[in-house]
């Protein structure tokens, strides 16, 4: 039988929802019948709009689509606009304060306390720069992602943007594939570093080159399958196919077309490409594309050119692979790299980066996979004035490892999902490790990501250090923990996250990652990264958790209680009875009904 979200999906979905959601801002939010509101709320996502979680009722994250992370001139301003005069809360958050844009890995942008009544006032200034959220949720073709500097590195095998943006245009808003059996998620990557990360998607496109008509051609390999949610990882996997970059779309599309087919429409934990291609194999795959879904004749798969890929790979790489710092262009020019922690950027930051990407660049921003933004276009002589600007103070080209190596998901702040308390506590753990511990010697790249439970938005089972939210006791009490897993990477042989460590309370994790740094070091033979000490033990699970020594430091952490149960984790009171939610359009709490 159809899920309850199918069955809604088939009364309403897909760009129709549009004059639905606007009638209901016009109206208010009393006007979403209350039996309602799982449907509603299911289809909003196709609109970008993820309801808050218990305790922020009538509050809205946004996601805004930028397609390969591109924000074009004149986009960043209007994004930084938006969040000021809309996406500020009840409560400030201790660190970021009250308004900020989030970048997410996947190249995109999240506003938080989003009112329902100020959609289409939003929609209409997303709309006037070519911006929208169309998409950015539900059941479709989610933001595609890729090298973040596509058309502009020096290094690329062939030059992807033109595919993304293809793609992009092709099936946004397109009606034959706007209701999928779940998310679909697209890569497309023409970079040596791999930044695409194509491995976790469930299409991706690969750097590849081929004889055509006896002529060496560049293009992509197509695998299909990635994903990382949940406790089931799986890499993409090769189909077998080459394709031009001016074929890419159409074989894009007819992919799409057969996950929509033949996907799991009757359990949603399994309605994912990864569980199709294990159901079918890759060859059934394969076959039924050229039998029912393409019209020519599908070439086999050419020379792949991952050798070099290195982005986030935990491979001694000689340098960063991660586009944060300074880089020449193709061009001449230069694109300069900044790191934000955990993505989170501040509103009068946001206006600052549109501000100085427009005066020293061409004033178009790019967003990386790990949350990061970049400034491209400058000229080599403005390089030395834009390194001086006060806003690089705060988000800098040349971090230490601890807060370029850092990212997390939205966790319990908003998200109904998460476990645990997430940004603000690996923004506190990146401070407490770079202030009291020393990276073994050679060690430039160390990425610690924090999810808040097994979605795993922040993808921590590529990273040297992966952080999952649970629950434990300690002393007698309920309080927030974390397991700890060990050496994930992609790059030419990825590698998932070994999960040795279970359940430490979220205090003693710092301690724990200074432990377990001072015994790689002891333990570590060479020049080896942590990625390859791990895998040298991979065997040994026993000895790798013994590696971990949870410990109690003076690392504090405000956040140990159950903050899922809470309506902010940050107000000071915090418990459910004190929520102002729901509230009226403009923020005053709505009376509950009698």
């Amino acid at each position: 039988m159809p899920t309850d979200v199918e069955n809604w999906k088939s009364e309403v979905y897909g760009n129709e929802i549009r004059e639905h959601l606007f009638r209901f801002a016009e109206e208010g939010w009393d006007a979403i019948p209350e039996d309602e509101h799982d449907a509603w709320f299911e289809r909003f996502k196709w609109w970008g709009l993820y309801h808050q979680r218990n305790g922020q009722e009538s509050y809205f994250m946004m996601r805004i689509g930028t397609p390969n992370g591109v924000l074009k001139p004149g986009q960043t301003e209007v994004v930084a606009e938006i969040a000021e005069e809309y996406a500020e809360g009840p409560e400030e958050n201790p660190i970021f304060g009250n308004g900020w844009v989030d970048w997410t890995t996947r190249q995109s942008i999240q506003l938080h306390w989003i009112k329902l009544e100020d959609i289409p006032d939003i929609f209409e200034k997303l709309e006037s720069v070519g911006l929208s959220t169309q998409q950015a949720c539900g059941d479709s073709w989610r933001n595609i992602v890729g090298c973040p500097v596509a058309g502009k590195d020096r290094h690329e095998h062939v030059d992807a943007l033109p595919v993304a943006e293809g793609l992009h245009e092709t099936y946004k808003g397109h009606d034959e594939h706007s209701n999928l059996p779940r998310k679909w998620k697209v890569a497309v990557t023409g970079c040596r570093e791999g930044c695409g990360q194509g491995d976790i998607n469930d299409l991706a496109f690969e750097p590849a080159t081929k004889e055509v008509d006896g002529e060496e051609v560049k293009g992509f390999n197509v695998n299909v399958g990635g994903g990382l949610a949940r406790n089931e990882p799986r890499l993409a996997r090769g189909l077998d196919v080459f394709v031009t970059p001016e074929e890419a779309a159409e074989v894009g599309g007819a992919i799409s077309a057969l996950f929509r087919d033949y996907g799991n429409r009757e359990d949603r934990y399994s309605a994912r490409m990864k569980f199709l291609v294990d159901e079918m194999g890759v060859e059934e795959i394969r076959e039924t594309l050229q039998s029912e879904y393409v019209d020519f004749e599908l070439r086999t798969a050419g020379a792949d050119l991952r050798e070099s890929y290195s982005y986030n790979s935990g491979r001694a790489t000689g340098g960063h692979s991660d586009h944060v710092g300074v880089h020449e262009q193709r061009d001449g020019k230069y694109y300069v790299g900044l790191n934000v922690l955990v993505g989170r950027m501040a509103t009068e930051d946001t206006r600052e980066l549109a501000r100085v990407a427009d005066e020293y660049g061409s004033g178009e921003v790019r967003v990386t996979q790990r949350q990061n933004v970049i400034i491209t276009d400058v000229p080599e002589e403005s390089l030395d004035a834009l390194l001086e600007e006060p806003l690089l103070e705060n988000y800098s080209p040349e971090p230490h490892p601890f807060m370029r190596g850092s990212v997390a998901c939205t966790g319990t702040e908003f998200c109904s999902l998460s476990i645990v308390e997430t940004k603000n506590r690996q923004v506190r753990y990146a401070r407490w490790l770079k202030d009291n511990v020393e990276l073994p010697e050679g060690v430039e790249n160390f990425h610690i990501h924090l999810s808040g439970c097994t979605a795993s938005c922040a993808q921590p089972q590529i990273a040297d250090i992966s952080l999952r939210g649970m629950k434990t006791r300690k002393d007698g009490e309920p309080v927030e923990a974390l397991d700890i897993g060990l050496g994930g990477g992609l790059g030419e042989n990825p590698r998932f996250t070994q999960w040795v460590t279970q359940r430490v309370p979220v205090d003693e994790v710092p301690g724990a990652i200074r432990n377990l740094l001072a015994n790689f070091e002891e333990h570590r033979e060479g020049g080896e990264t942590f990625r390859e000490f791990v895998e040298r033990h991979e065997d040994d699970e026993e000895f790798l958790d013994s590696l971990v020594e949870p410990e109690e430091t003076d690392y504090d952490d405000p956040m140990m209680h159950n903050t899922k149960m809470t309506w902010y984790p940050y107000a000071e009171d915090d418990d459910m009875g004190a929520s102002p939610a729901p509230t009226d359009r403009d923020g005053a709490p709505l009376p509950a009904d009698d």
